[in-house]
């Protein structure tokens, strides 16, 4: 995933304005029917999306984070919950490219299904456990193979209704000493799970991220990737999912914001005030609101395109790592907030219908504070890495 000199990779190439429109004009009617893009999905795999992190040598398209998370925001100006959704089997993607980029082939088995056009969903995040990749309050039981029966809730698994490859971990407490958190690979052809159907959200509907119920699902060890200690880990695939994860979460509420700001400069140069006569654009406070917008958006842009070209340079940050990661996506989910409320608030009382596409952006950019890291774990992430761990 090293970046190579060359032109700078156009999103538009990949993803067109016609296909953004076809994109927009249908993601109205999945929000209202809580529905999956079940017709935005099969274009995006048509066109090899899914393939985009896949190395070339593997069978895709060869693209580095950085221009994953560029296809990915110009995604989410369309479309934020198809973007979002398609984001989890991206997450799989982009950390098996970069463990392969850095030596580490534990993953061939994600480049080697996507490629064959298996769909990855992330069954990671738990009722309860805010120790999130560190631990895990689902059971992993060894089976005789040397494989795991995996019993335990998973909930927000985005593409639910399609994935046919489920990324899981779980707890192994043969040795109450030495727990561990065990990955693996479940197949959607496997017995012993089960979706809920129970997404009914305020926003981000089409992502159909439903609870998952594992009831002693085997994972055979050929599908088996870690055994790691529970608590905070170095190991590679714990650093690929974070970075991955970070970045390109990061990615799609950077489109919402691009969109919101664009609605807000519509709305402003489409209005005419009956006080004055002129332009609500000539008006004072609306410039300085949509001014405010840009100006927060293009702090946000450098910080994507440098972290994510970080990743694809195999830069080593050490232990910086994960603060930049965290405050990352907090940024991105913040900005992308404060864009999107400032924009509804230029447009007015418009965006408070249904049918308004900033209404709707103002319900999706809020599911940005529920992914990791939340605000006060990123802040207690940075605090440690600036003042060191909390005294005992």
């Amino acid at each position: 995933m090293t970046s190579t000199p060359g032109p700078v990779f156009d999103p538009a190439r990949l993803l067109s304005d016609d296909l953004l429109e076809r994109f927009r004009s249908r993601a109205a009617s999945f929000d209202a029917a809580n529905a999956f893009p079940q017709e935005d999905f099969d274009e995006l795999v048509a066109l090899g999306y899914l393939r985009a992190a896949v190395p070339v040598d593997a069978g895709g398209l060869g693209l580095g984070v950085r221009d994953v998370a560029a296809l990915q925001s110009r995604l989410a100006t369309a479309a934020p919950a198809t973007a979002l959704a398609v984001n989890m089997h991206l997450v799989w993607t982009v950390t098996a490219a970069l463990l392969a980029a850095r030596g580490d082939d534990s993953l061939r088995l994600v480049l080697d299904d996507a490629a064959a056009g298996e769909v990855f969903a992330f069954g990671v995040s738990e009722p309860g456990n805010d120790l999130v990749l560190f631990d895990s309050v689902t059971s992993a039981v060894p089976v005789a193979d040397g494989g795991y029966a995996f019993t335990g809730t998973k909930i927000f698994t985005s593409l639910s209704p399609v994935w046919t490859r489920l990324g899981v971990f779980g707890r192994d407490d043969t040795d109450p000493e030495s727990p561990l958190v065990v990955h693996g690979f479940v197949h959607r052809s496997s017995t012993g799970h089960s979706s809920l159907g129970d997404w009914d959200t305020i926003g981000m509907r089409a992502t159909q991220s439903h609870t998952t119920r594992l009831d002693g699902v085997i994972v055979p060890a050929s599908r088996i990737v870690r055994r790691l200690p529970v608590g905070p880990s170095g190991d590679s695939l714990v650093f690929g999912i974070f970075a991955a994860f970070e970045t390109l979460i990061a990615a799609v509420y950077r489109g919402i914001a691009r969109r919101a700001l664009d609605l807000a400069v519509a709305a402003s140069l489409g209005k005419t005030s009956r006080r004055t006569g002129q332009p609500i654009s000539d008006d004072p406070v609306v410039r300085w609101r949509v001014a405010d917008a840009a100006i927060d958006l293009d702090g946000l842009e450098p910080q994507i395109e440098t972290l994510a070209q970080d990743l694809d340079d195999l830069v080593d940050h050490g232990a910086d790592w994960f603060p930049r990661l965290v405050a990352l996506k907090l940024r991105a989910t913040s900005t992308a907030a404060r864009v999107v409320d400032g924009a509804v608030t230029v447009a007015g009382g418009a965006s408070f219908q249904n049918s308004s596409e900033l209404g709707r952006l103002a319900r999706d950019v809020m599911a940005g504070r529920f992914h990791p890291s939340s605000s006060d774990s990123a802040h207690a992430t940075v605090a440690a890495r600036w003042l060191g761990p909390v005294s005992s």
